[in-house]
Protein backbone atom coordinates (compact mmCIF):
# COMPACT_ATOMS: atom_id res chain seq x y z
CA UNK A 1 0.00 0.00 0.00
CA UNK A 2 1.38 3.33 -1.36
CA UNK A 3 -0.30 6.66 -1.12
CA UNK A 4 1.09 9.05 -3.95
CA UNK A 5 1.04 12.78 -3.71
CA UNK A 6 1.24 15.20 -6.28
CA UNK A 7 0.11 18.93 -7.50
CA UNK A 8 2.75 21.29 -5.43
CA UNK A 9 4.52 24.15 -6.97
CA UNK A 10 5.33 27.41 -7.23
CA UNK A 11 2.34 30.05 -7.25
CA UNK A 12 2.23 33.57 -6.46
CA UNK A 13 -0.12 34.73 -3.23
CA UNK A 14 -3.61 34.98 -4.22
CA UNK A 15 -2.83 32.25 -6.67
CA UNK A 16 -4.52 28.59 -6.60
CA UNK A 17 -3.37 24.71 -6.46
CA UNK A 18 -5.20 21.69 -6.51
CA UNK A 19 -3.28 18.64 -4.80
CA UNK A 20 -4.04 14.72 -4.90
CA UNK A 21 -3.19 12.13 -3.41
CA UNK A 22 -4.13 8.86 -5.02
CA UNK A 23 -4.11 5.41 -2.73
CA UNK A 24 -2.75 2.26 -3.95
CA UNK A 25 -2.06 -1.49 -3.42
CA UNK A 26 -4.12 -3.99 -2.10
CA UNK A 27 -6.49 -2.33 -0.14
CA UNK A 28 -9.94 -2.86 1.98
CA UNK A 29 -11.32 0.04 3.25
CA UNK A 30 -10.55 3.54 3.98
CA UNK A 31 -11.83 5.63 6.50
CA UNK A 32 -10.90 9.29 7.14
CA UNK A 33 -8.55 10.69 4.47
CA UNK A 34 -6.59 13.98 4.82
CA UNK A 35 -3.71 16.59 4.32
CA UNK A 36 -1.25 17.61 6.70
CA UNK A 37 1.43 20.24 6.47
CA UNK A 38 4.79 21.15 7.87
CA UNK A 39 8.03 24.06 7.95
CA UNK A 40 10.91 23.28 8.74
CA UNK A 41 11.33 23.49 13.09
CA UNK A 42 7.72 23.67 13.43
CA UNK A 43 5.25 20.42 14.18
CA UNK A 44 2.73 18.51 11.33
CA UNK A 45 -0.55 20.33 11.57
CA UNK A 46 -3.82 18.95 10.34
CA UNK A 47 -5.03 21.34 7.29
CA UNK A 48 -7.88 19.29 6.54
CA UNK A 49 -9.41 15.86 6.45
CA UNK A 50 -12.83 14.30 5.32
CA UNK A 51 -14.62 11.13 6.11
CA UNK A 52 -15.38 8.47 3.94
CA UNK A 53 -19.16 9.82 4.32
CA UNK A 54 -17.96 13.04 3.01
CA UNK A 55 -17.66 14.97 6.65
CA UNK A 56 -15.15 17.47 6.61
CA UNK A 57 -12.72 19.85 9.31
CA UNK A 58 -10.54 22.08 8.75
CA UNK A 59 -7.85 24.54 10.27
CA UNK A 60 -9.03 27.79 11.02
CA UNK A 61 -6.56 29.12 8.76
CA UNK A 62 -7.59 27.79 5.52
CA UNK A 63 -11.08 27.85 6.48
CA UNK A 64 -12.76 29.47 3.08
CA UNK A 65 -9.93 29.58 1.22
CA UNK A 66 -8.85 25.12 0.87
CA UNK A 67 -11.74 22.78 -0.13
CA UNK A 68 -11.05 18.79 0.77
CA UNK A 69 -12.82 16.44 -1.15
CA UNK A 70 -12.50 12.61 -2.26
CA UNK A 71 -13.64 10.18 -4.51
CA UNK A 72 -13.76 6.69 -2.94
CA UNK A 73 -14.17 5.01 -6.31
CA UNK A 74 -10.52 6.10 -6.91
CA UNK A 75 -9.26 5.89 -3.77
CA UNK A 76 -7.76 9.68 -3.83
CA UNK A 77 -8.22 12.78 -1.94
CA UNK A 78 -7.82 16.84 -3.28
CA UNK A 79 -7.48 19.69 -2.00
CA UNK A 80 -8.01 22.72 -3.70
CA UNK A 81 -6.64 25.49 -2.70
CA UNK A 82 -7.77 29.18 -3.41
CA UNK A 83 -6.19 32.37 -2.56
CA UNK A 84 -2.88 31.13 -1.07
CA UNK A 85 -0.93 32.98 1.22
CA UNK A 86 2.98 32.79 1.67
CA UNK A 87 2.42 31.25 5.11
CA UNK A 88 0.95 28.24 2.96
CA UNK A 89 4.30 27.96 1.96
CA UNK A 90 5.06 24.17 3.40
CA UNK A 91 5.68 20.87 2.16
CA UNK A 92 1.86 19.13 2.29
CA UNK A 93 1.29 15.16 2.90
CA UNK A 94 -1.40 13.47 2.68
CA UNK A 95 -3.07 10.88 4.97
CA UNK A 96 -5.02 8.05 4.92
CA UNK A 97 -6.98 5.55 7.49
CA UNK A 98 -6.77 2.44 6.26
CA UNK A 99 -7.45 -1.48 6.36
CA UNK A 100 -4.80 -3.34 3.61
CA UNK A 101 -6.55 -6.58 2.17
CA UNK A 102 -4.50 -8.55 3.49
CA UNK A 103 -4.71 -11.54 6.43
CA UNK A 104 -3.95 -10.65 9.35
CA UNK A 105 -3.52 -6.24 8.71
CA UNK A 106 -5.41 -3.97 10.79
CA UNK A 107 -6.09 -0.24 10.73
CA UNK A 108 -2.99 1.84 10.43
CA UNK A 109 -2.52 5.55 9.26
CA UNK A 110 -0.39 5.40 5.92
CA UNK A 111 1.23 8.75 4.69
CA UNK A 112 2.36 9.89 1.56
CA UNK A 113 5.96 11.56 0.24
CA UNK A 114 5.28 15.22 0.69
CA UNK A 115 4.63 17.57 -1.58
CA UNK A 116 6.32 21.18 -1.37
CA UNK A 117 3.87 24.38 -2.16
CA UNK A 118 5.43 27.29 -2.04
CA UNK A 119 4.01 30.88 -2.54
CA UNK A 120 5.80 33.79 -2.87
CA UNK A 121 5.54 36.40 -5.65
Amino acid sequence: VQLQASGGGLVQPGGSLRLSCAASGSIFSINAMGWYRQVPGKQRELVAAITSGGSTNYADSVKGRFTISRDNAKNTVYLQMNSLKPEDTAVYYCNADLLPNTYGSSWNDYWGQGTLVTVSS
